[in-house]
């Protein structure tokens, strides 16, 4: 599962993907499973994920969840990948 974020922290926007790694962190911090997110990914969720997403990919933020999201301006998905994407089934027409 991959999802893209665009966040600003009061520097311009700055877009992050999400990675296996940040999505286990997800879980792990608030008790709950990957597939959850289809039923809807919280500001907090969101805001958690785009903080190690931004630790993992080197961008300066602040070390505390807290402080990073005091200094949210702006939080959105951009994209999100499928949880489990597969290819079409051959119809037999090929």
């Amino acid at each position: 599962m991959k999802i893209k974020i665009r966040i600003d922290i009061g520097e311009g926007p700055v877009e992050v993907d999400t990675t296996l790694a940040t999505i286990v962190a997800w879980e792990r911090r608030f008790k709950r499973k990957a597939s959850d997110l289809g039923n809807g990914i919280g500001i907090e969720d969101l805001a958690f994920m785009a903080h190690e997403a931004c630790k993992a990919q080197k961008i300066t933020v602040p070390a505390v969840l807290d402080d990073f999201i005091k200094r949210l301006d702006l939080i959105e998905v951009v994209q999100d990948g499928p949880v489990n994407p597969t290819e079409g089934t051959p119809t037999g027409d090929d």
